[in-house]
């Protein structure tokens, strides 16, 4: 087991940016532009759902240049060659091709359809993370993560009823999810916020005041608890340990709770008997309300101090995410399978028993190629290569019921007279 996934983060080898000619190299031998293309275009042949499709690119002087085009995978892969940006990032899907913008009114440019995304950033752990912090991630915190895509899983299926999706490592410490169902893609920016919405239960990030969810639950909310709830005291309340911290816990535990009296000697326990770890606090908050407080509606206190704690174990381990990735047609987010500059990570598509330890570095892929006489399925890469082609097989595959069952249903309206 390496130091990241048993919890530390890896600190003897500090990553290395990947330079200009690193970057040159891995897009004229290692990406894989052909799946791309067809990943995004929905069809090996060529069709609008590429061909008017914005990908920008950021380069590392700072410019950014979006409104690029291609009608084909060769020009696709020669333009990124040529231009070898830092990354590029994929957009909406317009109704003409975004190349020509130059010679139409800006008003003549709409978009049209985009998968419908999520981005999941560690940063907005932060609170109850412990083990690492800023730019650093490590096993331990990535369970954040992986906790996080197993209830969007169940409620994207369950609640949506989509199944084309795609989880991507971003590169350092946060998760993107593309919803590739023709259904998602069609959605207008309305029902994108609508879902959006729905999903975000915990919209505050600083845990300084009560969540207090509504009773009885939602369906999504209930359903989310007992996946949470199996994981809290092993993720939060031993690993992490966020409470130990007596003036955090002040912060971020307390404000969960709903009376007043409780909260009082609660705090007075805790000045009495510093440093008591999380786990210990937890258990102070039923053992001193049932020792110390005099309570006249004993079952009603109980009931509403149970949902507290069910809306903590929400508030600490709900997915947190970024609501404007999600709500604009138009909104760009980063491709698979680019290079995150500040790692040298690859851009992966992962599953829940991803850790980023496991992500292939550029310079590891130059290294194995030059070994492997440049054989790209020799390499570390080819196992995420292999789940994006099986990814990209299904989605076409659906894609062609569902242009087959149109067009039966069309020639089924046909009248003769």
């Amino acid at each position: 087991m390496t130091e990241e996934e048993n919890g530390s983060p890896n600190e003897a080898a500090k990553p290395q940016p990947p330079s200009s000619s690193d970057m040159q190299y891995y897009y004229q031998f290692i990406y894989p532009f052909k799946q791309i293309f067809n990943w995004l275009n929905h069809s090996p042949k060529p069709g609008k759902d590429m061909i008017n499709r914005e990908l920008a690119m950021a380069f590392r002087s700072g410019a950014y240049k979006r409104y690029n085009s291609y009608r084909s995978v060769q020009e696709f892969k020669s333009q990124v060659v040529k231009a070898n940006p830092d990354r590029f990032e994929i957009g909406a899907i317009y109704n003409k091709p975004p190349q020509e913008r130059d010679s139409l009114l800006k008003s003549e440019m709409i978009p049209l359809e985009k998968e419908l995304v999520f981005d999941i950033d560690m940063d907005d752990y932060d609170t109850f993370r412990t083990c690492c912090s800023g730019a650093q991630v490590c096993g331990k915190c990535w369970k954040f993560i992986s906790l996080a895509m197993t209830i969007m899983n169940t409620a994207l299926i369950e609640d949506f009823g989509f199944e084309n999706f795609l989880w991507v490592f971003s590169g350092r410490r946060g998760a993107h999810c593309w919803v590739s169902d023709k259904r998602a893609r069609a959605l207008n920016n309305l029902q994108r916020s609508n879902i959006i919405d729905y999903m975000n239960v915990v919209k505050d990030r600083t845990a300084n005041k009560r969540l207090a969810l509504l009773r009885p639950y939602h369906p999504h909310i209930a359903r989310s608890l007992e996946q949470l709830k199996p994981h809290f005291t092993a993720i939060i309340l031993e690993e992490q340990d966020p409470w130990r911290d007596d003036a955090h816990a002040m912060q971020t535990l307390l404000p969960g709770l709903h009376d007043r009296n409780l909260i009082e000697a609660l705090s007075r326990y805790w000045k009495a008997h510093p440093g008591r770890s999380s786990k210990e606090k937890w258990s102070d908050i039923d053992a001193i309300a049932a020792k110390e407080l005099k309570i006249s509606r004993k079952q009603e206190f109980i009931n509403r101090l149970r949902e507290c704690k069910e809306d903590l174990v929400i508030s600490t381990l709900y997915p947190k995410l970024d609501v404007e990735v999600t709500k604009q047609t138009h909104h760009l987010l980063k491709a698979p399978f680019c290079i995150h500059p500040g790692t040298g990570n690859v851009c992966v598509p992962i599953d829940e028993n991803f850790v980023p330890s496991k992500a292939p570095r550029l310079i590891d892929l130059q290294s194995e190629m030059e070994l492997r006489n440049h054989d790209i399925s020799k390499t570390s890469l080819q196992p995420f290569l292999d789940a994006f082609q099986r990814q990209i097989n299904k989605l076409v595959k659906e894609e062609l019921s569902n242009v087959k069952r149109d067009r039966e249903e069309d020639d089924g309206q046909i009248v003769d007279f």
